[in-house]
């Protein structure tokens, strides 16, 4: 179904005025401090703040999960209903589901919500046809995005948002981002993702840290990708933006709660080592998934404390390594003893987590030559290529490049993205 033959069908709808909080993100100009009520301003809170009248006449489909929350950590979407202001067509949920009650590569099924009393779509996996249809069967008018991402491209709501976008764009339908921060802040770091490595960990040209917030990321997707993909930009996109956000924020310094994006993304110190040691998926060892640390805990059968004497002697900046052991209960390894390093940043302005996920993966290979392998065992078709964006990271490693080669093999296509997607930054100024 095209966009003119959706409003055909469903009759056209009055246009959407615009909700007027776009634009000039950043500070506010009255002082850096951070106290509760100079906490970071998110998109969704100024709405809220406002009772959500901007959505007020439109029948709403809002893509949301459990980090959709208000500083008093309400839903948006209970906000939304308690408010009578919004007509929620309805709720797609993403994958672990719009409750969160699913773990990784599970969703939540189509459902009333018993709490909202609204229908709740399952949208995990949904592409541009499964979310037109979705949004036709719902009537939507309007769509909001409100997600906690976590900064890295194969974290997969920014593809359910890329998706959802597609559909937006071929509907005709007005697209709202509620703005949150990048908890890994506002640089791009790592390899870009290439033609024909596409899959549901990276669905379309960006390096591995993006170094962009959610809304960043939408008009950077509405100029530079969607004309040729789907026919057409979204013609009404709006980004609610966020005060008193910076780029060069963490996440604590925002004085906002941590919501688990996800099972295996319990803290904000989480986020800020998975955009480099989530390459362990593609590997046989674990990522430390079924521990208490996940992607902070890697480690393997095999693993002895000589990994981690390694990494520190190899002087990386602003992490440290301590020899650990653990037991996953459940995904790699269930049940067995697991040697290997936990990661403690010291300090985060210097810390680059993609190079040092490469740092480990070549330590790993050196120190185990015979036991270290990886998913799927090294073929074309391995995990390790979908989360790097090609074959290169395993054909080097592989070949017993070093990290420093292999970090430098993609700094010139790092330098083209990060010039590209200079005009779509909200926050700062350009950076």
């Amino acid at each position: 179904m095209d966009r003119r033959t959706f409003i055909a069908s469903a009759g056209a709808a009055a246009a959407v005025p615009a909700i007027g909080l776009t634009g000039g993100g950043g500070d506010d100009g009255d002082g850096d401090k951070v106290t509760p009520a100079r906490a970071v301003l998110t998109g969704a809170q100024r709405l809220a703040d406002d009772g959500w009248t901007a959505l007020s006449g439109h029948r709403v489909g809002v893509i949301s999960n459990p980090t959709g929350i208000l500083p008093d950590a309400s839903h948006i979407v209970d906000s939304m209903v308690a408010s009578g202001n919004v007509n929620i067509a309805g709720v797609f949920g993403p994958e672990h589901g719009f409750r969160g009650s699913a773990q990784a590569g599970e969703a939540e099924e189509t459902t009333i919500d018993p709490r909202a009393g609204v229908t709740v779509y399952d949208a995990y996996g949904a592409q541009e046809a499964g979310f037109m249809r979705m949004f036709a069967e719902a009537g939507v008018e309007v769509v909001v995005f409100d997600i906690q991402d976590v900064g890295a491209r194969f974290y997969t709501y920014i593809w359910t948002m890329w998706s959802a976008m597609r559909a937006a764009a071929r509907m005709g339908l007005k697209f709202v981002v509620l703005d949150r921060p990048n908890p890994v802040g506002g640089t791009a770091y790592g390899p870009m993702l290439f033609p024909g490595f596409e899959s549901g960990v990276g669905q379309r040209y960006i390096v591995q840290q993006h170094g962009m917030t959610v809304g960043e990321l939408a008009r950077f997707f509405n100029a530079e990708f969607l004309p040729d993909d789907a026919g057409a930009s979204v013609e009404d996109l709006e980004v609610v933006t966020m005060r008193r956000w910076r780029p060069e924020m963490r996440y604590a310094d925002t004085g906002l709660p941590w919501v688990l994006p996800s099972p295996n993304m319990p803290t904000p110190d989480t986020a800020q080592v998975y955009v480099g040691t989530c390459v362990f998926e593609g590997t046989a060892a674990s990522e430390g998934r079924g521990t208490t640390r996940p992607f902070e805990l890697i480690g393997a059968p095999y693993g002895t404390y000589h990994w981690a004497d390694d990494l520190n002697a190899a002087g990386l900046p602003g992490v440290d390594f301590r020899e650990a052991y653990f037991v996953p209960t459940f995904s790699k390894h269930v049940g067995t003893v697991c040697g290997g390093v936990q990661l403690h940043v010291t300090d985060p302005a210097a810390f680059d987590p993609v190079r040092t996920g490469v740092e480990m993966l070549v330590a790993a290979k050196h120190r185990y030559p015979d036991a270290f392998s990886w998913r799927g065992g090294g073929t074309s078709d391995g995990f390790i290529h979908k989360l790097h964006g090609s074959e290169r990271l395993r054909v080097m490693v592989d070949a017993g490049a070093s990290a420093a080669e292999i970090v430098a093999s993609w700094q010139d296509e790092l330098a083209e993205f990060d010039q590209r997607r200079q005009p779509y930054l909200l926050y700062r100024g350009r950076r």
